[in-house]
């Protein structure tokens, strides 16, 4: 092979390449929404863990549940059609904001890590996170923000 027709192959699968990530970055289904505040709920309708309106509707595992009136953001698992759980995003060793990898919150500060259910996997924190109590009505998940 000519050099000529290496570089134009590498670079046409260069283009190709990043072309394709951009394409299926769009493709990716947001996990961020803003939660409405009705006096100590925060209220979100549970079509938004829905994904594609085929015959077998797929669901995301967790949503980030964001509110101005909220320091941190509150992270929604949905463990199941009628189980959820709702995490305080703040790291219990110092309070740094934590993020989400699959089914499992960590901190970037130091590593802590926390189970789908806020239990504390690896430390060096020693506190499990701040849970919310939820309930469901009319598909509505609605998370008690009362202590």
């Amino acid at each position: 092979m000519l050099r000529k027709d290496f570089i134009k192959s590498c670079g046409f699968a260069c283009m190709g390449g990043t072309l394709s990530a951009i394409l299926l970055e769009g493709c990716a289904s947001h996990k961020s929404i803003a939660g409405q505040l009705h006096d100590e709920y925060i209220e979100l309708p549970l079509a938004e863990f829905e994904v594609g309106n085929g015959r077998q509707k797929q669901h995301k595992k967790y949503l980030i549940v964001n509110n101005s009136a909220l320091q941190y953001p509150i992270a929604v698992f949905r463990l199941s059609a009628d189980d959820y759980s709702a995490l305080w995003m703040s790291c219990t060793h110092q309070g740094a904001e934590l993020q989400i990898f699959g089914d499992k919150l960590e901190c970037p500060a130091h590593g802590s890590t926390f189970d789908n259910r806020g239990h504390v996997e690896n430390g060096p924190a020693a506190q499990h996170l701040r849970s919310f109590p939820l309930s469901i009505a009319n598909n509505i998940l609605k998370i008690s923000l009362k202590k």
